[in-house]
């Protein structure tokens, strides 16, 4: 009797192995995102290439030159960023309030790791005069080697 009943599965069990499998696979899913960015650092780390996404492009609208320079030299103080384009002059038309308006303003492109996205974007919505200030990235996608570890470099504490 004992030699049947170690043949013969216990009732229950496929409801267990099925349970199981779902199990696993959900965990599997939760934790792709995860694995594959600690995979491509890891490719990074030893073949030296880019990984795509890295670094981003933050753009930002000023109301005015002076404003758009201070916010750049204080994003770049405290090592938030690598480098500061201010281009003079844009000229915007946007919707404020149920009107059509339009401005001069000048634009900051920020180049900056992407995990300083949101402490560059929380600084800069706490010193930027508008109510809602035009903040948004771009990751980088490709880019010249060298450029991108004197991004790197320009980033790091010392």
């Amino acid at each position: 009797m004992d030699r049947l009943g170690s043949r013969c599965p216990l009732p229950g069990s496929p409801r267990l192995s099925v349970l199981t499998c779902l199990l696993l696979l959900t965990v599997s899913l939760l934790t792709y995102p995860m694995l594959r960015t600690l995979s491509l650092q890891l490719h990074s780390a030893v073949t030296g290439s880019y990984v795509s996404g890295t670094y981003s492009i933050v753009f930002v609208n000023c109301p005015n030159e002076h404003i758009a320079r201070d916010i750049a030299r204080t994003i770049l103080d405290k090592k938030l960023a690598a480098s500061v384009n201010i281009l003079p002059k844009a000229s915007s038309l946007y919707f404020w309030n149920g009107e059509i308006e339009e401005a001069t303003e000048i634009m900051l492109l920020i180049k900056t790791k992407t995990s300083k996205v949101h402490m560059l974007s929380s600084y800069v919505r706490s010193v930027h005069p508008f109510e809602i200030p035009e903040v948004f990235s771009l990751p980088m996608d490709q880019g010249d080697v060298r450029y991108l570890k004197w991004l790197k470099e320009s980033m790091e504490e010392h």
